[in-house]
């Protein structure tokens, strides 16, 4: 990051400071990459209020989204060199830098709601979150992002590994896309944004997206076919820097961590399976939508799971190895 625009985050945090209700004793700087109306957003704002209260407004959080100061991938980074306080990072951002945090793209490994609470709590966690600090950062909240996907298509729906075969669909990520190549699809990686336009005019078949987005998206006008299945888990690390972190009073880390243990219990999705008021949306406008029954469910978790976990593994291996065994043990 150039000299410039540390000076233009400077600039804007001290004009904020300045339009600030209080004079508090610490300042958070978070940036994220979620739009307004997106839930994790919504949850921080939730979150910086929380702060407030719980350190008797000796922090006064300041919420810089949209990816409005950095790229999503320029997050982790940001965060690690104290050019701001505070993050929230997407676990799949870590990519190449730090592999095992694809473990929850694992399809069906930790994507219930009784699992998303024991993988928080576990020493699977843990081991992520001390794998997060030797990188720069300290993760303080593991927030659910989404549990869901939904397959969309033409032609026909995609109700068994057997409908995957010879389909152009777009891609996850090279880890999750390994379980797709198993069930015979070609994955297309693509940006979620060029999805509709490739969709529309043919370039692949089918999609993938979370439930919501395939409705926010209208995917719903290129798409006649929609399949939705509780598969993996994405979460949002609320990360700190740590030298920041370290030098706050004892009082003011509790404060902040009885915030983003609010934020985290707020964020578990509150029900099993695909949320039925999701699914009526699509077919209200016209798409033939439904969730994967169980056996369709453990039909695609016996032709996926094992092809992406041995993609995982092949990727990270003893230390992927050793975080398998400790999520079998939540």
């Amino acid at each position: 990051m150039t000299m410039n625009f540390r000076s233009f985050v400077g600039a804007a945090a001290i004009a904020l400071i300045g339009t600030s209700a209080w004079a508090a004793d610490f300042t958070m700087r978070l940036s994220h990459q979620f739009p307004p109306t997106h839930h994790t957003a919504i949850l921080l704002q939730q979150f910086a209020k929380d702060v407030a209260a719980d350190t008797n407004g000796k922090v006064k959080v300041q919420i810089f989204g949209a990816a409005q100061l950095y790229a999503p991938k320029q997050q982790i980074a940001a965060v690690a060199s104290g050019d701001v306080e505070a993050a929230a990072v997407v676990n799949l951002q870590w990519g190449g830098t730090l592999p095992e945090m694809g473990v929850t793209l694992i399809p069906y490994l930790v994507s219930s709601p009784e699992a998303q609470r024991a993988f928080i709590k576990s020493a699977a966690a843990q081991f992520l979150d001390d794998k997060m600090l030797k990188h720069g950062v300290k993760n303080i909240g593991w927030i659910v992002d989404t549990n869901d996907l939904i397959f969309t298509s033409n032609g026909h729906p995609l109700n068994t590994p057997a409908d995957f075969k010879g389909v152009k669909i777009r891609g996850l990520s090279p880890l999750f896309d390994k379980g797709l190549v198993a069930m015979g699809a070609t994955p297309v990686v693509m940006a979620g944004s060029e999805t509709y336009q490739a969709l529309q005019t043919g370039v692949i078949d089918a999609g993938i997206t979370g439930v919501q987005a395939a409705y926010s998206r209208k995917f719903y006008e290129v798409q006649k076919y929609g399949r939705a299945a509780p598969i993996f888990v994405a979460f949002d690390n609320l990360v700190v820097n740590p030298a920041w972190w370290n030098k706050l009073p004892k009082d003011v880390q509790d404060g902040i961590t009885k915030a983003a243990d609010k934020a985290v219990s707020a964020s578990i999705t509150p029900t099993d399976g695909i949320d039925p008021k999701d699914i009526e949306n699509l077919k209200r406008v016209g798409m033939d939508a439904r969730a994967w029954t169980d056996a369709e469910n453990a039909a695609i978790k016996a032709a996926m799971q094992p092809a992406v976990r041995k993609a995982f593994v092949d990727q990270t291996g003893a230390e992927g190895q050793k975080l398998l065994d400790l999520v079998s043990k939540m």
